[in-house]
């Protein structure tokens, strides 16, 4: 039906969309708090899933930290992560099903998410994903984290899409906001956040994960969006 798909862009948030990375990053973060002695609960890091780094670092210590200091945590929460993750990554249910689906209707995919490149490219390489993305956009690609729109924009320009013809994959309501504000089609899904949560952020349809979703009916309510 290309008609009805020509130009479209679907936009994927990586932790909770793609994979389900909560485990490995709370235990990055715990870990990043032993080696520092900074105090990173799981509880912490479940209210700030979806957040940048930055944004996590100034919540716990204060805006008195420096951006050398932001950077130094930074890189080496990352690399715990990528030690918890490797090996163990896998795509979220139905996902997989979801992208070939898109493809398979000329839907371009892209990520947009605030985590760090190689954390994106880790999953892409283990999850058998290398080259199915046109775009992917990251934390490296943004000065504003969300609920600011910049990373859904970003994707959308690398993608060579117009944002009024993307639907946007988030689980977190700074995701559902960013994704609004960017001017495009946000489904929320409940793997992290309640479904009033994600209402309540302003999205477009709720879905508690992506097994059996229906794209063509998706690819439906975009074309009536776009004709507007």
């Amino acid at each position: 039906m290309p008609e009805m798909t020509d130009g479209f862009l679907a936009i994927f948030d990586h932790d909770g969309v793609l994979v389900d990375s909560l485990e490995p990053h709370q235990r990055a973060w715990v870990e990043l708090g032993r080696r520092t002695g900074l105090a990173f609960t799981p509880e912490l890091v479940h209210e700030t899933f979806g957040m940048t780094n930055p944004t996590i670092f100034r919540r716990l210590l204060g805006d008195t930290i420096t951006a050398e200091q932001i950077a130094q945590y930074s890189d080496l929460k990352e690399v715990c992560y990528r030690d918890a993750a490797r090996g163990s990554l896998h795509l979220m249910a139905g996902v997989r099903e979801v992208l070939d689906a898109l493809t398979g209707r000329g839907v371009k995919l892209a990520i947009g998410s605030s985590g760090v490149r190689p954390n994106l490219e880790l999953t892409v390489e283990e999850c058998g994903l290398i080259g199915r993305f046109a775009a992917i956009a990251s934390l490296e690609d943004i000065t504003h984290g969300k609920p600011d729109p910049e990373v859904f924009l970003v994707a959308a320009a690398k993608a060579g899409a117009d944002p009024s013809r993307a639907v946007v994959f988030e689980d977190a309501a700074v995701g559902i906001q960013a994704a609004k504000a960017a001017g495009m089609y946000a489904v929320g899904l409940t793997t992290t956040r309640s479904a009033a949560d994600l209402w309540e952020a302003g999205a477009d349809e709720v879905v508690q994960n992506l097994i059996g979703y229906d794209v063509d009916g998706l690819l439906g309510r975009l074309k009536a969006c776009a004709s507007k």
